[in-house]
């Protein structure tokens, strides 16, 4: 739609009517601020016929430009009355429509200010993107969110249409935002790690869902030191390495879902995030990541994989240290990836627990999609200075950056527990630390 349509639509006459360059941002915006009493008409490369021929129409008793010279006005509009502003090269205006109303989104700031402009006149909400619309502040999301109507005048690429159902849906992360890690937000989980009801797999099973989230209030103490948003969080061993094969022969014992659904059900009630770990033996970690379906469907819950209990034919825990390829994690991402796309959910966790390089093999050919927020976690145990030595070896490969990153500590095993100040000190910094 141009401002011509525009005014054909809602103007039969007018007594003021403003022009400025469709390239001009900053006349634009000096005109609109100033306040037209009638269409604001943007000019091409030129007066063209169509132009005039509105000008005509319209009949105004004056015409208020800005950004022309005196000598191309007097030549174009010899036969209207105009007068000439100086333009504000600080000028704003609104962005926003009518409460409730359309909205368009555009990608180009150029572009962005003409509809701005033709939407100011219309009662339409224009704003100007660029990047992930997850992103957006909170006051956009909820403007977009409450909408009649969005429209996407630009191309935002495969990721646009999605993005834009997630802010239409409206659910968010524990914390608030629709990105795990968004920088405007600065959020770090922080989490307690075991099996619901054996306290002997980590301290998750230590006490009732209820006593684990006062517990989690003390063990975040001093990870928002940095400014960061603590999310406190349950990793929950879904699947747990087994000494005998069991009837499936898998090595790995799959706890029911109800016995999980109240950590699942108690985090949603207390702002608190909950991570499903995987320990598969002799299966593969997509076939037990859909066992649990019905709890990744749910905007707080995420996934983690433990490639050290991933067996090959013929192995058995203990006797070797498990691994996994990229092409299988990819499996997980994919599937992963298209639950959040499915539903509109926001941002989901992926974790990849390492502690040796060759536990997970082609890892630079894992994908990170935007629908997951990708992480290694360094669960090393034994000596501080061993644990950094591992995290240093770890991060320094080549493919480091492609990933957020992860710290854990092991009340047990660990001769003594990283202080938040050291967890905090290492680069790059975690944005997830668990205990067991």
């Amino acid at each position: 739609m141009t401002s011509i349509e525009i005014s054909q639509a809602m103007y039969d006459c007018a007594h003021e009517v403003g022009l400025a360059f469709t390239d001009d941002p900053a006349a634009i915006s000096t005109l609109i601020s100033r306040g037209i009493q009638g269409p604001l008409l943007l000019v091409g490369p030129w007066f063209d016929i169509p132009l005039m021929g509105e000008l005509g129409r319209l009949a105004p008793e004056r015409i208020v430009t800005a950004g022309f010279d005196a000598p191309v006005l007097r030549y174009a509009l010899a036969d209207f009355a105009f007068e000439q502003v100086a333009v504000d090269q600080q000028a704003t205006f609104s962005s926003e429509g009518l409460s409730n109303g359309p909205v368009w989104l555009v990608d180009n700031a150029q572009q962005g200010v003409p509809l701005t402009a033709l939407g100011h006149q219309i009662g339409v909400g224009v704003f100007t993107l660029s990047g992930d619309l997850r992103a957006l502040s909170p006051e956009i999301r909820r403007t977009i969110s409450s909408a009649s109507q969005v429209e996407l005048l630009s191309d935002f690429g495969e990721d646009g249409a999605w993005q834009l159902d997630v802010i239409r849906r409206g659910d968010e992360l524990p914390g608030g935002g629709l990105l795990l890690f968004d920088p405007d937000i600065g959020r770090r989980l922080v989490a307690v790690y075991g099996h619901p009801s054996i306290s002997g797999l980590g301290a998750l099973g230590e006490q009732s869902p209820e006593e684990g989230v006062e517990r989690l209030r003390s063990i975040a103490e001093g990870y928002d030191a940095d400014g960061s948003l603590v999310l406190p969080t349950f990793e929950i061993i879904a699947t747990v390495a087994s000494a005998g094969p069991g009837e499936d022969g898998d090595y790995s014992a799959e706890i029911a879902r109800d016995e999980i659904r109240p950590w699942i059900e108690i985090a949603a009630a207390n702002d608190l995030y909950v991570v499903l770990d995987l320990q598969p033996g002799r299966t593969d970690f997509l076939t037990q990541a859909k066992i649990y379906e019905e709890f990744l469907r749910l905007p707080h819950v995420g996934l983690a994989l433990d490639p050290e209990w991933r067996l090959k034919p013929n192995e058995v825990h203990l006797r070797q240290i498990g691994a996994v390829d990229a092409e299988e994690i990819n499996q997980v991402v994919e599937w992963l990836a298209g639950i959040v796309r499915e539903l509109a959910l926001p941002q989901k966790l992926l974790i990849l627990h390492q502690f040796r390089l060759q536990m997970i093999t082609n890892r630079h050919l894992i994908e990170t999609p935007p629908e997951l927020a990708v992480l290694i976690h360094m669960d090393g145990q034994g000596p501080i200075q061993d644990k950094v030595n591992t995290w240093n070896l770890l991060t320094s490969q080549p493919d480091a950056d492609q990933f957020y990153w992860g710290w854990k500590n092991f009340y047990d095993e660990d001769f003594t527990i990283a202080t938040p100040d050291q967890v905090l000190e290492l680069t790059p910094m975690p944005v997830y630390v668990s205990f067991q």
